[in-house]
């Protein structure tokens, strides 16, 4: 009995106290910009790919276009 007496009188301060839902809050929000950075990287990465791509095209395009194989 004793252990859940210290058990309940722990979760009661931790809930008192302002540090446990500051805590929480800046983990929520570390959460929330994670999220922001890897959506906008990952964004960054496919637009990157596509302009590589893009000028690998035409570098291509334009090789084939002197070389008269067009």
């Amino acid at each position: 009995m004793h252990m859940f007496q210290l058990a309940k009188r722990k979760i009661q301060t931790f809930l008192i106290e302002e540090s446990g839902p500051t805590a929480v809050e800046y983990a929520v929000m570390l959460a929330l910009i994670m999220a922001v950075a890897i959506v906008g990287i990952g964004a960054m990465g496919l637009a990157t790919r596509d302009m590589w791509q893009g000028n690998t095209n035409s570098i291509n395009n334009a090789v084939n276009a002197s070389a008269g194989t067009n």
